[in-house]
This record gives structure tokens, sequence and C-alpha cells, in this order.
């Protein structure tokens, strides 16, 4: 018998079944016949087993769940050898790699605790990111390029809630996670598929317009940022759904508000100061400062984190780089709930961002035929890591310079101009 903690009952079944229909039909649109591999914590089975079930529904060949426990993770600091924190399972990510290439889905259920590694070596803790991130560039690539059909949602992990709402009893603080993941996820109206229908009709004409404004570069101006980051040689905006190289039409992140594309890794100048925290593999990193010069990262500082933050940074050449930019207004509803979720697949929602590390292929114009020369040739970036982080406020001005040095407002004061 499996146990489960009590305070799972603080979750709504009927719309934890309307996350798991949505996670197969909108987030991954699940092809008949094809595989799906799944990650997710233990605690997050109730979710797992709803979306096993409305994967199979769909027609699914086989569901594969690989499940992480923080207990065992914590173990591995401990009690583990020193030399252990070199190595990562690449045999796990190349079986992985190898089912992506053979036509498998990829989902992805987030929820740890953000703070589960804030007590342990920072020098292990980035040692140990370091070896993962090595070890799963195989799998990452299919998913960063696009080959195929992904997504990720989210479920309220009793320790994720408590950090969120650290003054509530637990059965109450997952109570209100569970509330807000359902609300921004679009699960808590009567017609979740139609909703998500009309917001990507949304998010798509957001991305028109700035496909046929053809920025060479966009300027952020706020406190403690001064930013200008030139976008890549053929660059494409995207929003929402997107088309793998499958065929398939997915929505990556449920949930998501933001239009994203591809910076040039070159092109980088300015300095820029982070809006949010960043809750990265169970650390979390408060107050990043940066400086750019000719795209890379020269000098950077984080009130919390620091260490981390700068092994981060120090994981290949391509890590003090960015691979992407993201637009979000400040009204966004994940920004107008008021809630930190020191968790990146919601914070990024709340706030325009950028990533360090690796691009997403599909970012550029015919991108499906690029060879990865090419990519690098237009400025794209290559890296073993993709981690955002939030740049954006209710203070922060963004202007889109066109080739020939004129300016167009893209967000005053957090919104679209």
């Amino acid at each position: 018998m499996t146990f489960m903690p009590q305070s799972q009952n603080s979750v709504d079944p009927i719309k934890l079944e309307k996350l798991a229909e949505v996670a197969v039909r909108v987030g991954l649109q699940l092809q008949r016949g094809q595989d799906l591999v799944m990650t997710a914590p233990i605690v997050a089975m109730p979710l797992v087993r709803l979306i096993t079930n409305h994967a199979y529904m769909a027609g699914a060949g086989l569901v594969t769940t690989f499940y992480s426990d923080e207990e065992t993770t914590l173990a591995r600091y401990q009690y583990g050898s020193d030399e252990g924190f070199d190595r990562a399972s690449g045999w796990l990510y190349e079986g992985m790699a190898k089912a992506y290439q053979n036509g498998a889905a990829r989902l992805a259920i987030a929820g740890d605790n953000p703070m589960l590694l804030s007590e342990q070596d920072p020098g292990k803790v980035g040692r140990a990111n370091r070896a993962n991130s090595t070890a799963y560039k195989p799998a990452l690539e299919k998913i960063s390029n696009f080959d195929i059909n992904w997504n990720i949602v989210a479920y309220p992990n009793p320790s994720w809630a408590k950090v969120v709402f650290a003054d509530d009893p637990e059965p109450i603080a997952v109570a209100k996670l569970a509330k807000a993941i359902f609300a921004a996820s679009r699960v808590d109206l009567d017609d979740p598929v139609s909703a998500w229908r009309e917001h990507n009709t949304n998010l798509a004409a957001r991305s028109s317009w700035l496909n046929g404004q053809r920025f060479a570069a966009l300027h952020f101006k706020g406190p403690g940022t001064d930013l200008t980051v030139g976008l890549a040689d053929g660059h494409e905006w995207h929003g929402g759904a997107s088309v793998a190289k499958n065929g398939v039409t997915c929505n990556p992140n449920i949930p998501t508000e933001e239009v994203f594309t591809t910076p040039h890794a070159l092109r980088v100048e300015g300095h820029v100061s982070s809006t949010k925290p960043l809750s990265h593999q169970g650390t979390l990193i408060d107050n990043i400062q940066v400086r750019f010069e000719e795209g890379r990262i020269v000098e950077a500082k984080a009130s919390r984190g620091a260490e981390v933050l700068n092994k981060v940074l120090d994981t290949d050449d391509g890590a003090r780089r960015l691979g992407e930019v993201a637009l979000v207004p400040h009204s966004s509803p994940i920004s107008a709930s008021g809630i930190l979720f020191y968790n990146t697949l919601f914070d990024e929602n709340a706030s325009c961002h950028i990533a360090l590390g690796q691009c997403y292929s599909k970012c550029f114009l015919d991108g499906a035929k690029l060879t990865q020369d090419q990519i690098k040739a237009q400025g794209g970036n290559s890296s073993l890591i993709h981690i955002d982080w939030m740049i954006g406020s209710d203070k922060v001005d963004i202007d889109g310079i066109k080739p020939d040095g004129s300016r167009v407002p893209v967000m005053r004061q957090g919104e679209w101009a």
C-alpha cells in the first residue's frame, strides 16, 4: 500500500483530473501509439496516475515514469562519498534520449522543494549539477531542439507549499498552492481546453507583431538594469502552442504567459538585476546582479546562493551567455496573484526573463532545417544548461531597436506599450 501525506486531501480531485486531461490533450497532444516518458516527485503520484489514465485513453503506446524523492536526494549529501558528486546516471539519460529519438513524448511534473539543498555544501551541489547537466545533454538536446512534443505541469508538493505559504499549517498551505496552480493552469474554468485555445491565439498575435517588427535588439531599462540584448540573425518569436519537429502541436509549459525568442550570443551588453529569486535544483539564488560584455557575463554576484550561481556559470563556455529572452506583462495572472512560487515554471510567467545557456533552435526562421553550425553562425548559443531568471517588473521599460537604430516602445512600466 502506498502512503500519501494527509495534506494531499487538500487537493481538489476534480481540478486535479482536469489538470491531467489538459497535460495530455493540450500540453502534449499525445498521439495514438506514442510512448510517454514521465518524471515526477514521488508525492505527485496522484497526478501521475491520472495523467497515465488519460494518456492510455488517448491511445498511448507505453507510459514509463521515473520518480524522485527528497529524502533519498538528501541522503546523498549526508552519507555519499565525495568523489560521487562528480557522477550522474548517464545511462538513464542516454535511454531517455533514445526513447525521444524513437518518437516518445516527454512530460515532467514540477514541484520539488525549492529549499531542499539550501543547507548542503554549495561545492557539492555545484559539482552534482554540472555532472547531471553533462549527462543530461543528449536528452536535453531532443527537448530544446523541439524534436518531440513535451510538456511541464506542476503538483502541490507539501514541502514546496510550506515554502510558498510559510505561515500556514501544511494542509492549508497545500490547499492554497493547489488553488494557485489550478488557476494559473486554467483548470479552474468550465472548459480548460477551449480556454487554452483562446489563450494560445492571443500569444500567437503578440508573437506575430514582434516578428513583423524585425528588431535587431531589445533595450531593458529599470532599477539596477540597463541591458541591450541583441537578437539572433533570423530570429523568430514564439509563444503558447508550438509545432515540434515531429509535427505535433504542443504547449511545452503549463502555465505559460510568455512570448520568447533567441538572443545573439555575442551581442549582449550592460548590466541587469533579477526581480525575483531563482530556485535552481534545491538552491535559492536571490538578488542576482550580472554584467555582460560582448555577450558574456564578466561579473556576477548574488545576496544569496552566489557560490552556486558562479559554479553554474562555469558549467561550460555557453553558460555565461544567453539562450532565451522572453516578454511577459506585469499584469499577467501569475503576477497579479501576488504569489512568489519559488519555481521557475510559474515565476517566469510573472515577469520578463532571460535564460542562461542553450538556445531553442525553433526560435529561428526555418529553424527545423538549420544545422547546429548554422544556428551558431546566426548567433544561437550552445550549453549544457538552460536556466531562466526574472528581470521584469512594473518599473522596467523595454524598447525594440531596429537595424537602423530607431526605437519602438515595446513595454512601459511592465505593460505592452
